[in-house]
């Protein structure tokens, strides 16, 4: 099983969040989170965020990273979104 938790935040307090779980054994590591961020998007109506060094970085040594107005083509109206690995197939 594979499970994401994403919070959006905006001056400390978080506005909403989404745990999302993708059960395809068949895809990797990479993929399962793209799926996830995809589906994050789909349901909150944002732009795909750009992965800079420092959030790949981040989620490789932290399982967890954040998105924010830096990492969108899109004004949004939050200070960031914060993804977080909870479960993860082994």
């Amino acid at each position: 099983m594979f499970t994401m938790w994403i919070r959006k935040i905006k001056k400390g307090k978080m506005l909403d969040s989404l745990t999302i779980t993708i059960p395809d054994p068949d895809l990797n590591r990479t993929r399962k989170v793209y799926k996830a961020i995809e589906d994050m998007c789909r349901q909150w109506d944002l732009s795909s965020p750009i992965w800079l060094d420092m959030n790949i970085s981040d989620f490789k040594h932290h399982s967890k990273t954040r998105f924010g107005q830096d990492n969108f083509i899109d004004e949004i109206d939050f200070d960031f979104i914060e993804i977080t690995m909870l479960e993860e197939d082994v």
